[in-house]
């Protein structure tokens, strides 16, 4: 537990133990001035003086580490749940059907708020120029990064259903760096950042390697959706390779426009196909 959570927690046991943070400290041996700044949160306390001042409050130690696993066990949980990394293959097919509609429809937000993402991104990395308020600008990244998270959790479905864990992998790689990104984004129209050309060329390299391999991921549906599948993933490929020259970056971003039709295109055919095997289903039965 960190601060200040552990601060808070331990003026919770005082209190409930009815005990002031001059007796508190009696017993343990430190100073008031300590007790102050724990509780507070302004310190970090050594190990053996949370051990000493928890052993006085009748709290086991261990049961810190315990909530700190549950908290995390939930966080994981919820974040698999959210992304069907635990997809239940036993679930009816209108499951899976609505949730790449719902998939498809974010990824046709996210082509088209892309263009208004894109020529704010580009006068503002050349020359640091805000063509939105800052406040418009700020909704259409979040817009941007919700659309996206959305669409590509129809991929990591996607990538369940057809037994493609490479596609899962990738597709969760880029939810993280798009988010990462664009937090850097916001934060850097408010305070002082590093020179735009320095992380654009970072930028480049990081999702030409990625758009790359995913591309890959692409390629190997095609035979589960089809040809389609590989014409996403040529472009990816050739998108991200022009992404790692940096200097031709400009033309791999043209090529992710079709790119993100064709990758629509992938979601929808995936519904068609998981529609008609639920038929052949019903029919066989």
């Amino acid at each position: 537990m960190k601060q200040p959570e552990l601060g808070i927690k331990i003026a919770e046991l005082r209190k409930s133990k009815g005990l002031t943070q001059e007796e508190l400290v009696e017993r343990c041996n430190i100073s008031v001035r300590t007790i102050q700044r724990i509780e507070t949160g302004e310190v970090m306390p050594r190990s053996y003086t949370i051990k000493a001042i928890l052993t006085e409050l009748d709290y086991d130690i261990s049961q810190i580490a315990d909530e700190r696993k549950s908290s995390g066990e939930a966080l994981a949980s919820g974040i698999k749940r959210f992304f069907l990394l635990d997809l239940d293959h036993n679930k009816p097919s209108t499951f899976l059907i609505k949730q790449l509609n719902l998939a498809g429809i974010f990824g046709i937000i996210y082509f088209v708020i892309g263009f208004f993402e894109g020529a704010a991104e580009y006068y503002w990395y050349t020359d640091q120029t805000m063509i939105y308020s800052n406040s418009v600008y700020i909704i259409v990244k979040l817009i941007s990064v919700v659309s996206f998270v959305f669409f590509q959790r129809g991929f990591i479905m996607i990538g369940e259903v057809f037994k493609n864990y490479l596609l899962k992998v990738m597709s969760f790689i880029l939810i993280i760096a798009l988010i990462m990104l664009s937090c850097y984004d916001i934060i850097s129209i408010y305070y002082e950042s590093v020179d735009g050309e320095f992380i654009g060329g970072a930028s480049a390299i990081t999702f030409g390697c990625i758009g790359i391999i995913y591309g890959i991921a692409l390629l190997r549906l095609k035979g589960s959706v089809g040809r389609v599948s590989k014409y996403a993933g040529v472009l990816e490929i050739v998108a991200g390779s022009f992404l790692l020259t940096i200097i031709l970056a400009f033309i791999g971003l043209i090529i992710y426009i079709p790119a993100d039709i064709i990758e629509i295109i992938i979601v929808f055919k995936a519904i068609e196909i998981i529609k008609s095997k639920q038929k052949e289903n019903i029919d066989a039965a």
